[in-house]
């Protein structure tokens, strides 16, 4: 029997679908955790695969692969401690999200996923099979138990293994951000703590996968609820945990206790972690982006350079006839601020082109709606073709308040590979642009001080489409709007709840019916990151035809 129990905890970055990657990135880990003389080399909740996978996982050739890959890795860690992963595994026909135990050569033991989760961006009642709760399994003669992340938010799976046996828990997560997720996860594994008088483990992937980031944050508890490891949120660490045994079973060692920032940082820095990561996996070094002057497109631009470094990002001022000169102005000053690429294409030509085309067909000149949705997808289709050309993705650039109410142009600004701020009310892109101003870490790519010019977050937003345009002319205010948009998208409220909020009927009556008829938009719209519990996309899946709105059922 031993009295302490080393454990390297494996908080990396795996990418969906490169088997080959993830596996080089165990290996590593595993390396890491011999040279410290580890009992245990634990990695996260589907690791071989990449997570989330989606129906991939479930084409044969590939769960074949990711298997086949799991026993070559057992093989090359023969010589050292064991190795826990998360992987697909086929067992009596059926098709599990499991964890696997490598030890001597083999895989030596298999946890399969008793609570499969079906709400938000999972959909694994789709991809695998439910398994009955099973028990611990052995390193070193000590019994462990590993509540495959959503078995650990209920009291069965947990309870189930301790009443089998297990010495503590280390539970393997693919977890996703949301803003506040952190108190979220610490109190339900208290409880979890609380209930069986385990110590636990909470181990979690990080990095960006498509609209989703992995935010890491892994941490141990022991009994009583006291937290002796916290990792950083948002990086990839490596840390060797230490338990000992005592009189009232394994207890975790203090270790690195790494502080969490507030959550206007959290969303900036998954902003800048996804589009990196999105970038990178989707084979793009660069990108480009249509920098109007405008608060948006300043923050994408601040994101941009802070994921990939100045050098990588280039800015391209597309100005028409009712761009002002101060426009032009704040434009240059965020782009040198930046320290990256600014260019400038007129588009009066193209506009004076295409509205002379069009008058052969309609009979006068395109004026209003049509006239000001023309100049947006001319700017698309340059910023397209400079995207082609350089080989760089662009970014699109609309806030969640745009994109809820449909305030954008389809084809036009709303064209792009990815959206950082897809997910992002427009009043908290102006707190995002103070907070990036005033603070500055190691992580950001970008220069230090204000990045983003006062006149940019001060002057009135304007999508400068027509003479003296402002956004207030066609939406309510931004606080009035995105307060009653938080309502009845982001809490599934009711017209009587923005009533009772202080909002006035008719501005959410009309909020509601835009949000229904801008879905087809949304269907169509780039990716972005995911910063809320209802993010468009596979967090609220809606309609697009759809004759509901509930002012008319009163």
């Amino acid at each position: 029997m031993i009295d302490r129990f080393r454990l390297t905890l494996a908080q990396l970055n795996p990418t969906v679908g490169d088997l080959e990657s993830n596996a080089r990135l165990a290996k590593h880990a595993w390396r890491s955790g011999k040279d410290a003389g580890s009992n245990l080399v634990a990695l996260p909740e589907m690791f071989i695969t990449g997570y989330n996978t989606q129906d991939l996982v479930m084409k044969p050739a590939f769960h074949k692969s990711a298997i086949a890959m799991i026993e070559k890795l057992a093989v090359e860690c023969a010589d050292g401690p064991a190795l826990a992963i998360g992987a697909p595994t086929i067992n009596d026909g059926n098709f599990h999200n499991s964890y696997c135990i490598l030890k001597g050569g083999r895989v030596t033991a298999r946890v399969f996923k008793h609570h499969l989760p079906n709400e938000m961006v999972f959909d694994e009642v789709r991809l695998y099979d439910t398994a009955p709760i099973g028990g611990p399994y052995s390193i070193d003669n000590v019994r462990i138990g590993s509540p495959i992340c959503e078995d650990a938010w209920y009291e069965d799976v947990p309870e189930t293994l301790a009443e089998t046996g297990a010495e503590f828990l280390i539970v393997p997560n693919g977890s996703p951000y949301f803003r506040n997720k952190m108190d979220i996860r610490i109190n339900k594994m208290v409880s979890r703590v609380v209930e069986t008088g385990l110590s636990l483990i909470y181990l979690n992937l990080v990095g960006g996968q498509d609209d989703q980031v992995f935010d890491g944050g892994s941490f141990a508890i022991n009994p009583g609820g006291v937290l002796a490891v916290q990792m950083p949120l948002m990086e990839e660490a490596i840390e060797h945990v230490d338990l000992s045994r005592t009189d009232g079973g394994w207890r975790i060692e203090p270790g690195i206790l790494t502080s969490i920032p507030d959550d206007l940082e959290q969303d900036y820095k998954a902003m800048v972690l996804a589009l990196r990561d999105y970038t990178c996996k989707t084979g793009y070094q660069k990108v480009l982006l249509g920098l109007s002057g405008g608060i948006d497109s300043a923050t994408v631009a601040a994101i941009a350079v802070d994921a990939l470094g100045p050098k990588n990002v280039r800015c391209i001022m597309l100005p028409s006839k009712y761009t002002s000169r101060s426009s032009l102005e704040d434009a240059r000053q965020t782009a040198e601020n930046l320290g990256c690429r600014h260019e400038v294409l007129p588009i009066s030509p193209g506009h004076r082109a295409i509205t002379k085309m069009l008058s052969a067909l309609i009979g006068d000149t395109p004026s209003g709606t049509t006239d000001e949705n023309v100049q947006s997808r001319l700017r698309g289709l340059l910023l397209m073709a400079l995207s082609n050309h350089h080989d760089e993705m662009l970014l699109a650039t609309g806030n969640k308040s745009e994109v809820a109410v449909g305030y954008s142009t389809i084809y036009g600004d709303m064209a792009g590979g990815y959206n950082p701020i897809k997910d992002l009310y427009k009043t908290r892109v102006f707190e995002i642009c103070r907070w990036r101003n005033s603070t500055y870490r190691d992580w950001m790519k970008g220069m230090q001080g204000e990045v983003i010019p006062d006149n940019v977050i001060v002057k009135p937003p304007t999508a400068e489409l027509r003479e003296n345009q402002k956004d207030s002319d066609s939406l309510p205010d931004y606080p009035v709007l995105d307060g009653i948009l938080e309502i009845l998208v982001d809490n599934d409220g009711a017209i009587s709840d923005c009533i009772e909020a202080g909002y006035a009927r008719a501005d959410a009556e009309r909020i509601e019916h835009l949000v229904y008829t801008a879905e087809y938009k949304r269907f169509q719209s780039a990716p972005g990151t995911r910063l809320s519990e209802k993010a468009f996309w596979l967090d609220r899946r809606y309609p697009i035809a759809n004759r509901w709105r509930e002012s008319e059922k009163k």
